[in-house]
């Protein structure tokens, strides 16, 4: 049996002060103190054989307990050639200051203890979040009366209703909120009631709303890309505008009217240099995350069309589109498109892998060699890279 050195009992104990167990047991909230650690102990053979190595390890643990303060428990064994011999078995920490000791964290022990009972003070109700993370709170010590505060003004200003610059906190600015979004979520869907907190958002892009905070607008850059289409009076040129998300949901329904296609693209290049199209929109698309024309109902009665990445990603945000809008059909996302461009071909570097559930089939096939790389490793045709006249081509096919 492996017998257990210094350093064994040093990792053995750090591993209980990573998972927060001496934290937790200082609180009387973990009882495993005293903790026996067993020593192993060597075999019969080893004894025999290589003697005194094993009355070096004694001395060692010997040596080592006598340091740190530590109680030596020992038993007797009666080897057949060596005789009666007295072993250590079983090394004792008394409690958890000793445990903190041994691995060098004293003053986070104390800090975790003053840190806990203040939160307890002024937030009962964060215990068990307390109780579960409690080398998060030792990391954030420098600036927990911050994230305290926080939580006190949120309590007295539930669903502000206001930007999070304008959070009047000593110390805090929109900047800390931001860089401690995921604590801050743990921390007020525990302090806060159900009314206060729209479940509905969730993640880092969700914070401002979950919570009742103004969220800075989301944005849609748009081209009309028939000179009839005139999202702005008085502009006889090229029209590039950007809407609020809201505002693209309320485009006039005469303009809708002249509306028959919507197309999104991916890159900006692109965008810029689309060709015109008859009753035709284009949209600078913004990868994942297609909330803001979630809520354009009126594009359910376009065409709508999708020109991505020819790689996993690409097809993963197809997927997500069509998800919402089920009739999106992809353009220069097929598999000649990929074979005729086998010169331009670069390398994604971490790709997807998931299923795919809203692809057309024909979709499904080049994603699918794309994700199994059928075709060549981590194989990636960007849209810039496909020619120009191929564009200029799909244009005159989706026109028809």
């Amino acid at each position: 049996m492996k017998t257990m050195r210094e350093d064994d009992i040093k990792a053995k104990v750090q591993r209980c002060w990573m998972r927060g167990d001496v934290c937790r047991a200082a609180l009387g909230h973990e009882d495993f103190f005293p903790w026996y650690i067993s020593l192993g102990k060597p075999s019969s053979k080893q004894m025999l054989d290589d003697f005194p190595t094993v009355q070096d390890w004694v001395k060692n643990i010997q040596a080592f307990a006598r340091k740190k303060k530590l109680d030596l428990q020992w038993h007797t064994i009666n080897h057949r050639v060596l005789g009666t011999q007295q072993l250590p078995s079983t090394m004792t920490l008394s409690t958890p200051e000793q445990a903190a000791r041994l691995v060098g964290q004293v003053q986070a022990l104390r800090q975790w203890l003053t840190l806990y009972q203040l939160s307890m003070k002024q937030h009962p109700d964060l215990q068990p979040w307390l109780l579960k993370h409690p080398l998060k709170v030792l990391a954030l010590g420098d600036v927990w009366h911050h994230i305290l505060a926080l939580c006190a003004w949120m309590q007295s200003h539930p669903k502000p209703s206001i930007y999070m610059r304008q959070v009047d906190v000593v110390g805090v600015d929109s900047k800390f909120i931001e860089q401690h979004k995921k604590v801050l979520s743990s921390l007020w869907d525990l302090i806060l009631p159900d009314s206060a907190v729209d479940k509905q958002c969730l993640g880092v892009s969700g914070f401002a709303r979950r919570y009742g905070f103004l969220d800075k607008p989301t944005m849609l850059r748009v081209r009309p890309l028939d000179e009839g289409i005139r999202l702005l009076h008085g502009d006889d040129g090229d029209q590039d505008v950007a809407l609020t998300a809201h505002a693209f949901t309320k485009i006039h329904a005469d303009l809708l009217v002249m509306v028959k296609r919507v197309v999104i693209v991916e890159n900006e290049i692109n965008y810029l240099t689309f060709p015109n199209m008859n009753n035709t929109l284009l949209i600078f698309g913004s990868g994942y995350g297609f909330e803001a024309l979630k809520r354009a109902k009126w594009l359910h009665d376009c065409s709508l069309y999708y020109w991505g990445d020819l790689d996993t990603h690409g097809f993963s945000i197809l997927n997500q589109l069509k998800a919402i809008f089920p009739h999106t059909q992809s353009f220069l996302m097929d598999k000649k498109t990929l074979m005729k461009h086998q010169y331009a071909w670069g390398i994604e570097p971490k790709q997807e892998k998931k299923d795919l559930t809203y692809l057309s089939p024909k979709e499904m096939e080049v994603y699918d060699d794309l994700r199994y790389n059928r075709l060549t490793n981590k194989l990636r045709l960007e849209q810039e890279r496909i020619t120009y006249a191929d564009v200029l081509h799909i244009v005159r096919v989706l026109m028809k």
